[in-house]
């Protein structure tokens, strides 16, 4: 029972637990996270992933996404974005998605951790924060999978090209872009590319 109270003593409220960081403060960490649950200590997230709840004046408040994330990938290297950002480019796009997309360096799939969906991919690069540059490029990227009319974006695109950062348009598209995005944007800027 001491080793019980201990792990609480641990605890702190709003912060994500992998199995393993508490394994550390118990000889039973099994039969330990079980009790804590149980309690209401610890809310199970996902498979050896686990969230100790912040009460708000309306109850439990959800893990920070950032943290939630950070706990599950292991790293602090990933950028959240979702096909909704789009439409803040200003390119008729209004459609809304219940998709959030994690672009990271370790997984692949769609993973549900606690009440939230996520769609995990695997890229060798991405930046650290989103820019209109990048989605732009991201956009293009992912043009089959939206359901506007993909011509229309394009043609849509072309004219907003030249409205945004033509330096770090050029270095998102050779960065990030697919070669089919590449070869969309040599033809609408084809003294950069």
């Amino acid at each position: 029972m001491a080793k019980l109270e201990e792990l609480k003593k641990r605890l702190r409220p709003g912060k994500v637990y992998r199995r393993e960081d508490l394994s550390k403060w118990s000889t039973s960490i099994d039969r330990h996270l079980q009790e804590l649950v149980l309690d209401g200590k610890l809310e199970k997230l996902s498979q050896g992933l686990y969230y100790s709840p912040k009460q708000s004046a309306f109850g439990k408040t959800p893990p920070d996404e950032n943290e939630l994330l950070e706990g599950f990938l292991k790293t602090d290297r990933f950028l959240v974005t979702s096909p909704n950002l789009y439409n803040s480019l200003g390119l008729g796009t209004t459609q809304l998605y219940n998709k959030r997309v994690v672009y990271n360096n370790k997984r692949h799939g769609k993973v549900k951790l606690g009440n939230r969906e996520y769609q995990f991919h695997v890229k060798l690069d991405f930046p650290n924060t989103l820019s209109k540059e990048f989605l732009m490029v991201d956009l293009v990227n992912n043009l089959e999978s939206l359901a506007e009319d993909s011509k229309q974006v394009l043609a849509k695109v072309a004219d907003k090209v030249t409205t945004l950062d033509q330096r770090k348009l050029n270095l998102a598209v050779k960065r990030y872009g697919h070669v089919a995005t590449k070869k969309i944007f040599a033809s609408l800027l084809p003294q950069s590319l």
